[in-house]
């Protein structure tokens, strides 16, 4: 029982050490987000507080950054849990996966054209 225990908790380990997170996964998601309007307006309100992030991050505000952050978080909510699933995965890659990160996150080029209208 105390091998099954510890064989268990090293399984979990790893799979917590690299998500599975694929760019089949950010298709389905896109395809979600396309397909209903108020979702895709939400993922480019998410892009405009994205870069409002970046400004404030500029400016080492950390007021401002926390609240867009609660902002984000509340709004990712609307996209769904497909898509919070994906982006924890995406952050959770370690550097050495930057490029499946980047195939991933290249899915998302269609909805970032569509926020661009």
């Amino acid at each position: 029982a105390i091998m099954l225990t510890a064989a268990v908790s090293a399984y979990a380990q790893a799979q917590t050490r690299t998500p599975k997170v694929t760019k089949g996964d950010a298709q389905k998601v896109v395809t979600i987000i396309r397909s209903d309007k108020t979702k895709a307006q939400t993922y480019c309100e998410i892009n405009k507080v994205s870069d409002e992030m970046n400004q404030a991050y500029g400016k080492n505000d950390k007021k401002k950054l926390d609240e867009l952050s609660q902002k984000i978080e509340r709004l990712e909510k609307i996209l769904g849990p497909e898509y919070v699933a994906l982006m924890d995965g995406l952050q959770k890659l370690a550097p050495e996966n930057s490029k499946r990160a980047a195939e991933i996150l290249l899915q998302f080029a269609a909805l970032d054209r569509l926020c661009t209208k």
